[in-house]
């Protein structure tokens, strides 16, 4: 009888911090000017050119080298790039090259757009490290997600808007 007690009381636990996470996740978003994506090309840190564009989910995910949480989720990001279209934004990180030492260093191979200046992350209002948004196939913003995200969570809400 006492187990159901702990499980129920784990079920309740669960549920506050999941709400509670939300509420802050709402709370943290950037506002954006515009919902949808902004299409074209851009290069990537290995030189190469990387084009934007909608038709399919487009996942946006913004980083640093210095941020601990965005180490913690890189393998998270790394696994959705498998299957999905993802563009990672590594701002005020250092050169192409220290980025790339980086991502070795974590065994990490994602695209990524070095933002030496931090004029993507004004541009998407992103202030706090991760944050990732979620556009679905038609360019509209569908998810905005700030702090760490499981590959669970990430999966779900790109099959939200397939």
């Amino acid at each position: 009888m006492k187990w159901r007690q702990w499980l129920k009381d784990i079920i309740i636990g669960l549920a506050l911090v999941f709400i509670f996470s939300n509420i802050i996740n709402y709370l943290r978003h950037p506002e954006l000017s515009s919902t949808h994506l902004p299409e074209g090309t851009v290069t990537l840190i290995d030189g190469t050119q990387h084009r934007l564009k909608s038709g399919k989910p487009v996942v946006l995910h913004f980083w640093a080298t210095w941020c601990r949480v965005c180490k913690v989720e890189a393998k998270n990001i790394d696994r959705l790039r498998k299957e999905y279209e993802v563009l990672t934004i590594a701002v005020n990180s250092g050169s192409d090259s220290e980025v790339a030492a980086y991502m070795k260093e974590q065994g990490v191979d994602f695209h990524v757009l070095n933002d030496r200046e931090g004029e993507w992350a004004k541009r998407f209002d992103v202030t706090v490290f991760p944050t990732t948004f979620i556009y679905d196939s038609s360019g509209e913003l569908a998810f905005s997600e700030v702090g760490y995200t499981t590959t669970a969570g990430l999966l779900a809400r790109i099959k939200l808007v397939e």
